[in-house]
């Protein structure tokens, strides 16, 4: 490819992606700059992961739910327990055609943090639950009722109690805002 080609092409696609940036943005709920170099940590630290479920999973992260419409595929690492922008305990994806791509972070909490770990944050919730090797779960108030094996046979892995979630939707534009738990511009995507 001529030099000619090669800076028409990358002027495109930076005209491409200031367009969809545009297209897309939302206030966010808060300009401060803490929020922005948190984001900007956040972005860094995770960027491995964007294209590469391969190097998540090496790091610790597996699958806990399968595809939940409008939001993604959650793999979590168990070993990532306290707040930290740059190591969050779920990360979740999308998937076509085979290919998963990184779309948010996620983080859960037992209840609502007294002060937002982010600023402008919003929140979701999440039913306690039994979880299963294969990525399926079961809404299950108590432990002690979760099957040792799931709807499809696979081996139980944990319980957790009702949570409050925070997601950011820091990989993929959400005009629902940044905090939304769910994102209209997945639903392509639901069929996994």
């Amino acid at each position: 490819m001529s030099k000619r080609a090669l800076l028409t092409l990358f002027a495109a696609a930076a005209l491409a992606l200031a367009a969809g940036v545009v297209a897309t943005a939302k206030p966010a709920p808060d300009r401060s700059p803490s929020l922005a170099h948190q984001l900007a940590s956040a972005r860094m630290a995770t960027a491995k992961y964007v294209s590469n479920l391969g190097k998540a999973k090496a790091d610790g992260y597996r699958i806990i739910t399968r595809m939940i419409p409008d939001m993604g595929f959650h793999y979590m690492n168990p070993e990532v327990k306290d707040f930290d922008v740059r190591r969050p305990p779920i990360l979740v994806y999308e998937r076509r055609g085979g290919i998963s791509q990184l779309a948010a972070l996620e983080w859960v909490f037992p209840q609502k943090p007294a002060k937002p770990p982010l600023p402008g944050a919003r929140y979701g919730s999440f039913p306690a639950a039994c979880h299963y090797a294969d990525g399926t779960f079961v809404p299950q108030a108590l432990e002690e009722r979760c099957a040792p094996n799931g709807p499809k046979g696979a081996a139980f892995t944990f319980w957790h109690p009702d949570l409050v979630t925070m997601h950011v939707w820091l990989w993929y534009p959400n005009p629902s805002g940044l905090f939304a738990s769910t994102n209209p511009l997945v639903t392509p995507f639901n069929a996994g």
